[in-house]
């Protein structure tokens, strides 16, 4: 079973916003000048902001935060963020992988950005309602 889309817009405000809660104000989240001299193609998200994004839609998919029993990723690729008003999408799907025994959820997560794949190895085990 295929779970549906989410998409989030991802906008360099978005980014100082998160620099702010998170604390991590590394430049290459703000500065292309800083970004594209470590060999970036501009600026990037934070990977954990990309993380948060594709969790908010697990716990979406789930029903409730605390029915996401485990997730992770790997960071595969950047998600670039261009200096402009309209900033990027990432766009986040999910396949159902399978429903266990004691009845939790494994799910295949893909996200991606520009058509690229950014993470490698998403993958959540969820408790749905029923």
């Amino acid at each position: 079973m295929e779970l549906s889309t989410r998409t989030f817009r991802v906008t360099r405000a978005d980014l100082v916003r998160y620099a702010g809660a998170s604390g991590d104000f590394n430049p290459i989240h703000w500065s292309d000048r800083t970004a594209t001299k470590v060999g970036l193609p501009g600026v990037i998200a934070h990977g954990m902001f990309t993380m948060a994004l594709v969790g908010r839609a697990v716990t979406e998919w789930a029903g409730a935060p605390d029915a996401v029993v485990e997730f992770g990723v790997r960071f595969t690729r950047p998600v670039v963020v261009p200096d402009d008003d309209e900033g990027t999408e990432i766009t986040v799907d999910a396949v159902v992988r399978e429903v266990t025994e004691t009845g939790l959820t494994r799910l295949d997560v893909t996200a991606r950005c520009g058509g690229e794949k950014v993470l490698s190895q998403a993958r959540a085990l969820v408790r749905t309602a029923g």
